[in-house]
């Protein structure tokens, strides 16, 4: 299934009208209801309820439950909701708006950390209108993190979290959106299959794109994929590589290899890889309703590359995922916001509750 999302559709417009300015968003079935999950007591093994999460009234009116709840925005970057720790690590903290039982849960990419789109203002609002939470974390690889990272350890703490949510939340099952490199944590992730990746109903790839075909575009790397290469072989993966390597953070020679090297581990998306290869890659994800967002604008793909042509074989070797061009949009859609929030509202209420009343089959 294919969705064309140009720029001044009417669909779009009507997407803006219903995504901003949203302040009186009903208030919400919070968790601190009585009603415990029996998705966390399956779960728990043991039916133990002594871990669900419960709110006052004056803190649910605080983060986003009952009473005077004004909606997830307070104004321009200011986020209600509650901030928590899902994970030992100092790093591992997410914040959700919201207190619902549903959630769509955001992965960045390199470099990002919380608010990493402009579109999650609008999404939060929207989600909340349809009673769905948004969690946004943070992991060890966010911000200058994810060079001294690996989708391994990436999809490690996505498990924590989801675990987080359903014996502390008692979630129902959570959605999760992808953005750029969060989307090869996604497909790394659902490869797995930790226990908490059946408590995934859907998943968003937005702006799936090859670090690899964008690094090659740039002079100095064949000389660093060799050096990366010769210290793997010499038990030196996680070393660190010369500065000039990566200017944004600290990398180490498996990180680099894997985001740069032809079949590292992070190359999932390039337009050179085979039929069957992108089929190894990416075929466990038809088990899963998948959508993918493509910007037909994105600044991370080479010129050469037939982005139409690379979306279609995506979602081929996903099973037949759906697919939404939007025409003109940047890697982070920044201009293309209500579009995005469109297309990922549209699929989280046609795909995201199927199947939750036994996610176990």
């Amino acid at each position: 299934m294919s969705l064309s999302l140009p720029s001044s559709s009417s669909a779009a417009a009507a997407a803006a009208a219903s995504t901003s300015g949203s302040s009186s968003s009903p208030a919400a079935n919070s968790s601190s209801s009585t009603t415990t999950s029996w998705f966390s007591g399956i779960v728990r093994g043991r039916g133990d309820k002594s871990g669900t999460a419960k709110l006052s009234k004056s803190a649910s009116m605080a983060s986003g439950g009952s009473g005077d709840y004004g909606g997830p925005i307070k104004g321009k970057n200011q986020f209600r909701g509650v901030l928590f720790k899902y994970g030992p690590k100092s790093i591992q903290v997410a914040f959700k708006t919201g207190e619902y039982k549903q959630q769509v849960i955001f992965i960045g990419g390199l470099t990002d950390g919380l608010l990493a789109t402009d579109y999650l203002e609008p999404l939060a609002i929207a989600l909340d209108k349809e009673k769905w939470s948004l969690v946004q974390l943070l992991m060890s690889s966010s911000y200058s993190g994810f060079g001294t990272s690996s989708l391994k350890q990436d999809a490690q703490e996505i498990d924590q979290l989801i675990s987080y949510l359903i014996n502390k939340e008692n979630s129902e099952g959570v959605v999760l959106l992808g953005h750029s490199t969060g989307c090869q944590d996604i497909v790394y992730y659902m490869g797995t299959n930790a226990a908490c990746s059946r408590a995934v109903r859907a998943a968003i790839l937005q702006a799936p794109v090859s670090d690899r075909e964008y690094k090659a575009t740039l002079p100095e790397t064949p000389a660093m994929i060799d050096l990366a290469a010769n210290m793997i072989k010499e038990g030196r993966a996680e070393e660190l590589m010369p500065r000039e390597a990566d200017p944004c953070a600290p990398i180490s020679a498996y990180r680099y290899h894997s985001l740069c090297a032809y079949m590292g581990d992070d190359d999932m998306f390039s337009s050179d890889l085979s039929d069957d290869q992108l089929k190894t890659r990416l075929g466990h994800m038809a088990n899963t309703p998948c959508q993918v967002i493509f910007s037909m604008g994105d600044e991370y793909v080479p010129d050469y590359v037939d982005k139409k042509a690379l979306v279609n074989r995506l979602s081929k070797a996903m099973g037949g995922a759906e697919r939404v061009e939007i025409e003109h949009g940047n890697h982070s859609l920044s201009n293309r916001v209500h579009e995005a929030v469109q297309a990922i509202i549209g699929f989280v209420k046609r795909e995201g509750p199927s199947g939750w009343d036994d996610p176990w089959s």
